[in-house]
């Protein structure tokens, strides 16, 4: 266990609460959105920003990295304990667009806090998760009385995750060396809700792709043709219909190959949980829950594979009727992935399935996206235990057990640095990520503060 005292991290953070928040706000002022060309300049001072704070923090290396697009920030503070493990936080100082016409009751460049709350964008998505590590890590240091972390710490805050991340394994294996770590900490994630804390295991990946048919060499009489050559859209719509069986599996050969399934421990832990399915299909706006048989939502969403049309379209789409063969069709999948797979794998079973679906007389194309990983973390890691522990001193309480069932960049790092990849977010749903009014709750914020200073030590202890 850490031997950094509980109510002196508590007392440090208290009494450097206020300036936290200044900074902070100071940060959320730049409007980093690296998804629009005018703000590149935005982007480049978030993270100029960002590395000289961290100089300030402690920090005795922090650079801003160069990519073909928006640039990283890396930072390392090197523990006086030659033995001690090294770890790396992950996060993005990156942010979505946003303007006061979208909804916004302030200004989302102007940060506010109103009721307990601050409110802008990035204030939960991302950078307030990313800088509750610098107060938390001279918590640490405060508390314990040390010079240094107890661990070997480094961060990488990336400036694309909001344009999807297009640099960011070219980065990661550039620097490979220099970002060598023991265990990841990524600080991109959320809890239940704001009563319920909880900690990310893992991740799903994905694998995209588009499926272009081609029939006739341009739109053709239906009357003068019809039921004697074949349809492209026709041969879409049965492809897609082909898809899943009547129990919600996924009927292309080779796909569940190497699926991790669900131990009853883990069944368990996500049945602790205090999940509404009627709340939450009023969230997704549906009438009824679906899916694989003999799994509950959060078992679908979290730890099954799933396959899903994105986009469907051919022929004539306008007023009225247009009698015809079109010349083309076109269907967008996409596979969300689970532990034991690999996007090489999925992809090769697609395009064979797919093949194998499109009848004579029709051509087709098939183009796949880069492809995520998924990451997971067993329950019994140590490293995970740890943040548990840490998570569990600060909050109070015991600490439950999710997964995420989108996918993200952690899981680069997972393969490239070949470390385990951990979980520490304090964001709850009702922060409005990518919407207007986004927020941070600053009771959970600084109980994040209050986690990354117990995790250090935590950390040292459970990964020697």
């Amino acid at each position: 266990m850490s031997d950094t005292p509980d109510s002196a991290v508590r007392m440090y953070i208290d009494t450097h609460r206020a300036a936290f928040l200044e900074d902070l706000a100071a940060w959320l002022r730049i409007p980093s959105v690296s998804a629009q060309p005018e703000h590149d300049g935005d982007v480049r001072a978030s993270a100029e920003w960002l590395s000289a704070k961290l100089k300030e923090t402690g920090f005795p290396v922090a650079e801003v990295w160069e990519t073909p697009g928006a640039p990283a920030v890396f930072a390392e503070w090197p523990s006086d304990d030659p033995d001690a493990p090294t770890v790396l936080v992950y996060g993005h100082h990156d942010v979505q667009p946003a303007a006061l016409e979208d909804g916004w009751h302030t200004d989302p460049f102007d940060p506010v806090i109103r009721d307990g709350r601050m409110y802008g964008r990035g204030a939960a998505d991302d950078k307030g998760q990313v800088f509750f590590h610098t107060l938390g890590v001279r918590a640490h240091l405060a508390a314990t009385g040390r010079s240094t972390p107890a661990v070997h710490l480094k961060l990488l805050i990336e400036g694309e995750e909001e344009s999807g991340s297009p640099n960011f394994r070219a980065l990661a294996e550039q620097h490979a060396a220099r970002l060598a770590a023991d265990a990841v900490i990524v600080s991109d994630t959320g809890m239940w809700d704001e009563t319920t804390p909880t900690v990310c295991t893992g991740m799903r990946g994905l694998a995209e792709c588009e499926l272009q048919l081609y029939g006739p060499g341009q739109d053709i009489h239906s009357g003068s043709f019809g039921g004697a050559v074949p349809n492209p859209a026709t041969a879409v719509a049965r492809l897609v219909a082909a898809l899943h069986d009547a129990d919600g599996r996924v009927t292309v050969p080779g796909f569940y190959d190497g699926v991790a399934e669900l131990t009853d421990t883990e069944r368990a832990l996500f049945a602790e949980l205090p999940f509404d399915e009627t709340t939450w299909l009023r969230t997704a706006r549906s009438g009824a829950a679906s899916g694989e048989a003999g799994y509950s939502t959060l078992e679908r969403i979290w730890a099954r594979p799933t396959a899903e049309v994105n986009g469907i379209g051919g022929g004539y789409q306008g007023a009225g009727s247009k009698t015809i063969i079109p010349s083309s069709a076109l269907v967008k999948l996409s596979f969300r992935l689970v532990a034991g797979q690999h996007p090489d794998h999925i992809e090769q079973c697609v395009r064979t399935w797919a093949e194998a679906q499109i009848p004579p007389g029709i051509r087709h194309r098939i183009t796949f996206s880069p492809a995520t990983r998924p990451c997971l973390t067993p329950l019994d890691h140590p490293a995970l235990q740890a943040v548990t522990r840490a998570m569990g001193r600060a909050f109070g309480k015991k600490i439950l057990f999710t997964r995420e069932g989108g996918s993200g960049p952690a899981a680069d790092l997972q393969d490239v640095l070949g470390a385990p990849v951990l979980f520490l977010g304090i964001s709850v749903p009702s922060d409005g990520w990518h919407a207007p009014d986004e927020k941070v709750e600053l009771d959970l914020l600084l109980k994040g503060v209050e986690t990354a200073a117990h995790l250090w030590g935590e950390l040292a202890a459970a990964l020697r």
